[in-house]
């Protein structure tokens, strides 16, 4: 597989190296906001079809890089693919989001569970990186990713999405070892997962701990960070003779910024919650920043779309190590052209602050 990359800038900004501009990508940029999206979605039949069809996943994966002149592919998959390989049972209701059928609540069902076969079980997703990376052609870097040990734990033991996580933290209070194993046999498969999506062509790495924020101050060490850094410690970070970046973001997780620099990840995602002033005033120079446009903001006009960009770049300010992100996911409301004119206002206006 050729490493020859004709844009290099978002692996060159993780590692806090020199670049001309800053990079942009956007969380969530293959999905529900683009009507082709939305078409092949239809042609597809359901959500999982279009994620274990490594063809169709290539093709959602490239579709906003046709539209946009974006400085990352993301592979087009879903977090849950872990859990789902470790026998759960996952599908999606319509207009409910993923459910699990067979959700894990006790010492029994967590032990009796399996560390999936990446090799087989998860062969769809590594095909797929293969494919992209293929039709990319060196145009620009593909970024694997997965889901926390926690954030996936939440999903496993909830079995689906939860506003109070009141079984997950029943155990983590009642049985903290119990869960703790959970964790454990989790973390295991998404260092096998993520070094597999290496292995198979991905050039970064981004590990989404989207409940981090939802863990009480003394348990988010415990529960999710710890296990974020066995990950890390484990990943392959060398291929092809270039550093494999890892980015790990904590949803509301400001309130650690310190701890989680100190995880082994060259980057840190960072929400609308915090400035990024502050976020690189207290981290320094240990990790590069990623973020932290309120998705929100994609709501509005144009003209303020772009004075909201020119925020952010100034509460960065100068130098490198800035990846310029949605604070979370796009919207799927999100009008595409105001995706533009976001990222037509960061290659506009970056330039001066790398001089």
């Amino acid at each position: 597989m050729s490493s020859e990359l004709h844009n290099d800038r978002l692996l060159r900004a993780l590692l806090r190296e020199p670049v001309d501009r800053t990079p942009v990508w956007i969380m969530r940029q293959a999905g529900r906001y683009l009507p082709e999206y939305r078409e092949l979605r239809a042609q597809a039949g359901s959500f999982m079809s279009l994620c274990s069809n490594p063809a169709l996943a290539c093709e959602v994966t490239l579709q906003p890089l046709r539209r946009f002149p974006l400085d990352a592919a993301i592979l087009f998959s879903d977090i849950l693919t872990v859990p789902d390989a470790m026998g759960l049972g996952l599908y999606f209701e319509p207009g409910e989001g993923p459910r699990f059928e067979r959700p894990v609540r006790d010492a029994a069902a967590i032990d009796a569970l399996p560390v999936p076969d990446i090799g087989s079980e998860l062969r769809y997703v590594t095909d797929a990186i293969s494919l992209i990376r293929r039709e990319l052609a060196g145009q620009v870097p593909l970024i694997g990713f997965s889901g926390s040990p926690w954030t996936l734990a939440t999903y496993m033991v909830e079995g689906a999405s939860s506003k109070d996580f009141r079984h997950i933290k029943a155990l983590a209070y009642d049985q903290p070892e119990v869960l703790e194993r959970l964790l454990n046999k989790t973390a295991q498969a998404v260092t096998a997962y993520l070094n597999a999506q290496v292995e198979a062509g991905a050039q970064a790495l981004m590990i989404f701990d989207t409940w981090g924020g939802a863990l009480a101050h003394d348990a988010y060490e415990r529960f999710s960070l710890r296990f974020a850094r066995q990950i890390i410690e484990g990943l392959i970070r060398e291929r092809d003779g270039r550093r494999i970046p890892v980015v790990f973001f904590t949803k509301g997780g400001g309130l650690w910024l310190e701890q989680i620099a100190g995880c082994g990840a060259d980057a840190l995602g960072v929400d609308w919650t915090l400035s990024l002033s502050e976020a690189r005033r207290r981290v320094g120079d240990q990790v590069a920043l990623q973020g932290n446009l309120d998705p929100s903001v994609l709501y509005a006009s144009p003209p303020v779309i772009q004075a909201e960009v020119a925020r952010v770049l100034a509460e960065f300010g100068h130098g490198s190590g800035h990846v310029f992100n949605l604070g979370h996911g796009v919207h799927p409301q999100i009008p595409p052209d105001h995706v533009a004119a976001m990222i037509e206002a960061v290659q506009a206006q970056s330039p001066a602050y790398h001089e």
